[in-house]
């Protein structure tokens, strides 16, 4: 199976809410996954959307240990990936972490440090990123990850966070809605930090550069999971709230 053949199994995979094991698809190496994940986000793009920011994946503790895998990736935030509303719901298995998201005023370029970033940022946001993987049981390793975009899938932009932020604590909640029984089904809480945030964004500026692709004004950037993700499902409330010196923001969203 070719990189454009590849690309549209995945593409169909989502499109028909079903999922693959890995074994079905070789995946040689990294280079080939980003071959793949490109040629995903032009039969993407093909249906009139438009990529409006990145993801990172795996540059933090909290996921690279849930997941299993020791290296950052990236992958595309398309336009039809911000959720306004309700989750949408034509996700197959879907699943929430709380972000710090960077909002770029311009491009930091491909040697910026984190005060570089710092400095190219027009804000900062609480974000949850929704995360929905082609692969069954999120079973992957990083090859097929990447070429399913890093699991690319929903987010929603919450309060702002000052970008001199130092720690930032965040606890994420899925809780039943108004009408359900007022528990909380799961929680999870995490650490990150401004700083930290940006490293992370300078990587990408680098890795994005190197393939001939800048960061443009008015990128997102969702720069990693400060906790575990968790499973969510219909009638199910999500929330994430952070805090720490000069913080308090709040983000949600109804399955």
């Amino acid at each position: 199976m070719d990189v454009l053949q590849t690309a549209q199994l995945l593409d169909a995979v989502h499109r028909e809410r079903r999922t693959l094991d890995v074994g079905d698809v070789e995946i040689a190496d990294l280079a080939t996954a980003y071959a793949v994940q490109r040629a995903l986000t032009a039969v993407r793009l093909g249906r009139d959307d438009a990529v409006v920011g990145w993801k990172l994946g795996y540059t933090t503790a909290a996921m690279r240990e849930q997941m299993g895998i020791d290296a950052p990736n990236y992958g595309p935030l398309l336009a039809s990936m911000r959720v306004d509303g309700l989750l949408p719901d034509h996700l197959t298995q879907p699943r929430v972490e709380p972000e710090i998201a960077l909002v770029l005023d311009r491009d930091p370029g491909p040697r910026a440090t984190a005060d570089d970033v710092l400095a190219c940022c027009a804000g900062a946001r609480l974000a949850l990123e929704v995360v929905d993987s082609a692969w069954t049981a999120y079973r992957f390793d990083l090859e097929h990850n990447t070429a399913d975009g890093s699991s690319a899938a929903g987010f929603v932009l919450g309060e702002d966070l000052p970008l001199a932020a130092g720690a930032v604590a965040v606890v994420l909640h899925v809780d039943s809605q108004p009408g359900g029984d007022g528990t909380t089904r799961a929680e999870e809480r995490g650490l990150g930090s401004m700083v930290d945030a940006a490293r992370s964004v300078a990587w990408l500026a680098g890795q994005l550069a190197a393939d001939g692709v800048a960061l443009q004004p008015g990128d997102v950037v969702l720069t990693g999971g400060l906790s575990r993700a968790l499973p969510v499902g219909p009638g199910q409330r999500i929330v994430a709230i952070a805090s720490g010196t000069g913080i308090a923001a709040r983000v949600e969203v109804p399955v």
